[in-house]
């Protein structure tokens, strides 16, 4: 069957799709020996494709979760040479994070190098859950409470309805534990929520994405996903779709 030749490259991980489409408007792409410039260009899986003069890797796609520290970026490089998520993979593993945390932000981060599970993972059309545990500065009052569960706009920005579930509140250091459940992706997101309801967070940790927990796993460790989980987690993604 074909498909896309931006999509193929996307998937392979080499780069995201709209990167690929400049690469094959500048007539860096060859396909079976000839240059392709012509975007929806469609290949078969056993066409040779060159990419900037690298051949396109068929490598075997795998999956990983990371229970990442804080103290590290999401990012493969880093231009101000702190530690990556890069640093706590298998080295010979050509991986990539899906989606992003926060620097000061731990826990679960998947990893892969297929393209198009990455896509279906983070793009706001699937509506993954993703469950934070938060260390708040400040007291959720029952107004804020119910805002969050239903959904709200504040300075133009608009936040989905999201679950909330307090686990500890303590009055005499004005602070609060709580889980917090969205479906959405964006960056700073649980940060900018609580922060246009006036309060800080102190601490945060992805607890859960999908069905996925790092229970199991110190900060740093990773171990890779079975093939059941991979399915598990594409179909959710396509109930939600």
């Amino acid at each position: 069957m074909q498909e896309r030749l931006q999509k193929v490259i996307a998937q392979s991980g080499v780069c995201s799709r709209r990167k690929a489409e400049e690469l094959i408007l500048a007539g860096k792409v060859k396909v079976n020996g000839k240059t392709v410039s012509i975007l929806g260009t469609k290949v078969y899986p056993s066409d040779r494709i060159m990419v900037d003069g690298q051949l396109l890797s068929k490598e075997e796609k795998v999956y990983y979760v990371l229970n990442k520290p804080k103290g590290c970026v999401t990012t493969a490089k880093d231009d101000k040479d702190r530690k990556t998520v890069m640093d706590y993979v298998p080295s010979g593993a050509r991986l990539f994070p899906v989606g992003r945390l926060d620097y000061d932000t731990s826990g679960v981060l998947l990893m892969t190098n297929d393209g198009a599970f990455a896509n279906k993972m983070t793009h706001p059309r699937y509506h993954l859950p993703k469950t934070y545990e938060i260390n708040l500065q400040g007291i959720l009052s029952d107004e804020d409470v119910k805002k969050l569960r239903r959904g709200f706009t504040h300075n133009g920005e608009k936040f989905a309805s999201a679950k909330v579930f307090i686990k500890n509140t303590d009055f005499a250091r004005d602070r609060m534990l709580l889980d917090l459940t969205i479906y959405e992706g964006h960056n700073h997101q649980v940060k900018n929520m609580m922060a246009a309801l006036g309060h800080q967070v102190r601490r945060l940790h992805r607890s859960r994405f999908g069905f996925v927990t790092v229970d199991d796993l110190r900060l740093g460790e990773c171990r890779r996903l079975k093939p059941y989980d991979v399915r598990k987690l594409i179909a959710m993604s396509e109930e939600k779709n």
